[in-house]
Formats: C-alpha cells, structure tokens, sequence
C-alpha cells in the first residue's frame, strides 16, 4: 500500500510550482510521484510540487496518477490544440471552510461586493481613487485602459491589431497574436484556478464576472493580464514563430517564476476577502462543527431536543 501524504506535510501553494505542460506522453504514477514517458526516456516529478498540470495533445493518463495528482490539491488543465476545454480540481489545501464561507457572504450582499469589485480596480489604477465609482464606471475606465494596453503593446512590438476575436473551438483559426493571446491566458487561467481551489475558495463566486462555473478565476486573472500576458503575447507574435502554444508557455512560465506570481495570487485572494495571510497560515486547518442560530456547536455530540444534556457519541469504524 502506497503511503498517504498528510496535508499538513504538503508545500503551501505559493511555494510550488507554477504549472507543467506535457504533450504526446503518457503519465502514472510511482509512490509520491508523477511519471511522464516520450520517445525520449522517463522524468519523475513531485506531485507535491505541482500546482497546475496541462495536458496537451497525445496526452495518456492513469487513474492513480489523476488520484494522486488531486490528494496533493493540484489541478489539471485540459488543452486540445492550445484552447482550454476542461477544468478538473484537486482537494483544498484546507479542511476549513472559513475563506470559502467569507469569499460567499461577501459576493452575496451587493454593498460588500461592489467594495471588493472596487479594491480589485483599485490594484489596476493604484494612483486614482475609485471608492466612489459605480460598477458601470469601472468597467468603463477598464475598457479604455484594456484598449490603451492592445495599442501600446501593438506600438512597441509592431504587431497588427485590430480587436480581440477569436474561436474557443478552433485555435487555429485565430491569427498570430489572437493565438498567442488564447495561449498565454490559458496558463495565467490555470495557475489562477489551482489558486483558488488549493485555498478552499470557490471558482464561481465572482465578484465582476458572474454566470460562469470560473468567474472568480476570471476575477483574478485580470488583475495580472496587462503586466504579464499581454506584452509576452506581442513579444512572441512579433517573433513570427512556428509554434506559438509553445513558445507563449514557455515565456509565460518564465514570468510567472520572476514576479512569485502564487504567492501574489494568494495574498491578493486573501486581501480581496479582508483576511490576514499571517493568521490564515496559523490558524487550525481542521475544523468541523454544527450550525446553531445563534453560534456554532461541536461535532460529535448528541443533543437532546427536549433537554440540556448532551451525549458525546462514540463513533464506530
């Protein structure tokens, strides 16, 4: 029998690696780690160590190695020609529910969500005041600014553009930098959503997007798109390189490594939620209790609906 890694013996997720892409190989596992075999040989990788792994075409995984990948609380990200087709989460890197029940009561009262919306504008225009914006105004002052991001990079690079256009289905059928583009945003998606779901928040509870199973990764990711994958986008477009997929990974991997962008994700998460890194990382991961009116009960316990008394129950295996 293989030994189970506790979670307390896991690396936190800003200590790990970004995201690995492996393409035309096949993965399993062996004890605490993932084995990728090509043409070329073997490669062992720490599942511990992974946060985000894609699959690309020619991709061949093990049940184990998908079991493994999710007790360690990474991802795994789906791509079929470059384009994103399916999402698929690890365990939390948490037993508690405490960022996920504040990420919901604050995206639930529209005073407290329009406060976080602002805060996550505010990181965008850090030398201007948007306490007092409307919702409509920010997304406004965004347009304009995400418009002015394109025709700068397009001056510096000498890449043609025109507007963000194109097929979720077809990759392909995109011109150079709307594939470098899909490519790059791909990755920033993935790291963003193993983010969330490694601190027990959740995916769809946005606070600009709504509607979607991922508007909160949408949320996170574009605060970080005009500092690192727009301008690494242009960078490879202007290249006229053959395979663009892989060079904007590669290049975007790089970048991710130089800004510590896990640990940036996560402390923005946690500032976004009023919550303090520090005491989060001491607080007791394990919590379980009963939902009372008035406070929260223990576990374990049988109360007695006509009385005060309280039997602990012995729980039997």
């Amino acid at each position: 029998m293989s030994y189970k890694v506790e979670l307390h013996e896991l690396p936190q997720i800003k200590s790990r690696l970004t995201f690995l892409y492996v393409e035309r190989s096949k993965i399993h596992r062996q004890d605490g780690a993932v084995t990728i075999r090509d043409d070329e040989g073997m490669a062992f990788v720490p599942a511990a160590m992974l946060s985000v792994l894609i699959l690309g075409p020619g991709t061949n995984i093990s049940h184990r190695a998908i079991e493994l990948i999710a007790e360690v609380g990474a991802s795994v990200l789906w791509l079929g020609e470059q384009g994103v087709r399916f999402y698929a989460g690890g365990k939390p890197m948490s037993h508690s529910s405490r960022l996920l029940e504040r990420q919901a009561k604050l995206v639930s009262n529209s005073r407290s969500r329009l406060s976080v919306a602002r805060q996550m504008y505010q990181m965008r225009f850090p030398d201007e005041d948007v306490s007092k914006l409307t919702m409509q105004q920010l997304r406004g002052k965004e347009g304009a600014r995400v418009r002015r991001i394109y025709r700068e990079n397009s001056e510096r690079t000498g890449v043609p553009w025109d507007k963000r256009e194109y097929d979720s289905q077809n990759f392909e059928d995109g011109n150079a930098i709307n594939q470098a583009l899909s490519a790059a945003h791909a990755c920033l998606y993935g790291v963003c959503y193993a983010a969330i779901e490694a601190l027990g928040c959740s995916p769809g509870l946005g606070f600009v997007h709504t509607g979607n199973i991922r508007s909160f990764v949408y949320d996170m990711a574009d605060l970080y798109k005009a500092e690192i994958t727009i301008p690494v986008a242009f960078d490879v477009a202007a290249e006229e390189v053959e395979d663009i997929g892989s060079v904007v990974r590669r290049r975007v991997r790089d970048v991710f490594h130089e800004v510590k962008i896990l640990p940036r994700i996560t402390k923005d998460i946690l500032t976004l939620l009023q919550l303090d890194e520090e005491k989060e990382s001491e607080r007791e991961i394990s919590e379980l209790f009963l939902w009372d009116k008035d406070s929260i009960l223990p576990t374990g316990v049988q109360y007695n609906t006509y009385s005060t008394e309280a039997v602990w129950l012995e729980e039997e295996y």
